[in-house]
């Protein structure tokens, strides 16, 4: 087994899911049992300048520059310790289906949790390949423990091939990207790369340089109960206005009617009674202007149920999140350019797309650090259906140590 199979089986086991409502970096004390993981084993591949931020969970290392390319530019990878809150990450466990032969995958017998081509036929692709599932009953965690598995196998090559030229590489593993949060206490003076990669893509060979423009979004009712009975011209049922209110907004911009560029308006939660519901929304789009439109309506439309109901029955609050980051990475083609040549080199043809979600990439390439995203050779994140690719994940570790020896060919 490849060192950074073996390191993927060892992290997926680890639960490190992470919470938006505790209010705390990292949201969840558990990934510090990752990041204490890290470190332990970057200690012992000989890593240097090892930095443990243990108040917020933050992790750095450096794989020194190879003789003669000290000049080379200091390049980073970086990948985010937490799994999503969408499904458990509890009891994970990982298995192998060796030589998928492209038909449905049992994942669970005793619960008949089945893994069914027709809903996910891309998987078809990778028949022939050995894939990495679950027991259908939590996610798996690529998303980003492939990355972590991938960047941990390149530097302990790197170093135990310090004949390979490459320069300084430097190594950063974040808390709480799934909340958004995971750029909150990055260290981009500390981390010290003059550009970097985020490793936290999806299927081998994708590519992204663009993200959504990104917002929050809360919506609040206020009503009035009455007894039902002597309801007629004094209930205000705060459910049903929350429910006109989504039924204002336009919709085909929903994530159920939407890919490539399109944005949308994403109901993620909601909850109350008579007397007051809240409802969270996230709002994108990769388009600026027409991100800005949509955060219009939505306030245009609190406003418009104000007007029928009464100032103050509703009230919206909208916080931007994080910014497309094509144009930071604009001036820094070569991070593109060389990661596609880079694919070819491996058999690869590139892939590529938009990120329909974001990155802790996003945030860190307005911070200073360009930070396009790279393939990981996992898919379906954020599901019980999620999987990884064996043959994939060795590829993208491959990719990780070509690029490093390409910026110390170029300098």
């Amino acid at each position: 087994m490849s060192k950074t199979i073996e390191n993927f089986l060892h992290y997926v086991k680890i639960d490190t899911r992470s919470c938006e409502t505790t209010g705390t970096t990292p949201s969840t004390p558990k990934q510090h049992k990752l990041a204490e993981l890290l470190v332990e084993e970057l200690e012992n591949m000989g890593a240097e300048e090892i930095t443990y931020d243990r108040e917020h969970c933050y992790v750095y290392a450096s794989v020194p520059a190879a003789d003669g390319c000290e000049d080379a530019p200091v390049l980073g990878f970086i990948a985010h310790m937490d799994t999503s809150p969408a499904v458990t990450g509890t009891n994970v466990k990982p298995r192998i289906v060796e030589n998928y032969d492209g038909k449905d995958i049992l994942l669970n017998e005793a619960e008949n949790i089945v893994f069914r081509v027709e809903d996910f036929p891309e998987v078809q692709q990778l028949a022939g390949k050995d894939l990495i599932v679950t027991d259908g009953t939590t996610l798996l965690g690529a998303d980003d423990k492939a990355g972590i598995a991938e960047i941990m196998a390149m530097a302990e090559y790197l170093l135990e091939h310090p004949e390979l030229p490459h320069g300084k590489i430097r190594l950063g593993f974040t808390p709480d990207e799934e909340i958004g949060e995971g750029a909150d206490h990055f260290d981009v003076a500390l981390f010290g790369a003059d550009f970097a990669y985020t490793v936290d893509g999806g299927e081998l060979g994708g590519l992204e340089d663009e993200t959504f423009n990104a917002a929050g979004a809360r919506l609040t009712v206020h009503g009035r109960s009455v007894h039902p009975g002597s309801a007629k011209g004094k209930m205000v049922n705060s459910i049903l206005v929350a429910q006109e209110f989504q039924s204002l907004l336009p919709v085909f911009q929903n994530p159920m009617y939407t890919e490539g560029y399109e944005g949308f308006f994403h109901l993620d939660g909601i909850s109350g009674n008579v007397e007051k519901t809240t409802a969270d929304y996230i709002i994108r789009d990769h388009d600026r202007e027409l991100f800005e439109q949509k955060k219009a309506l939505f306030l245009q439309c609190a406003a418009f149920l104000n007007q029928k109901y009464g100032e103050g029955t509703v009230t919206a609050e909208v916080k931007d999140s994080y910014y497309n980051m094509k144009e930071v990475l604009r001036p820094h083609a070569h991070l593109m350019e060389n990661a596609c040549r880079a694919l070819r080199e491996l058999g690869v043809e590139p892939v590529i797309t938009p990120v329909r979600g974001g990155t802790d990439g996003a945030r860190l390439s307005y911070m200073g650090l360009p930070c396009p995203n790279l393939c990981t050779g996992g898919a379906n994140y954020h599901s019980r259906f999620e999987y990884a690719c064996v043959q994939s994940m060795e590829t993208v570790t491959k990719l990780l140590i070509r690029l490093a020896g390409m910026y110390a060919e170029q300098s």
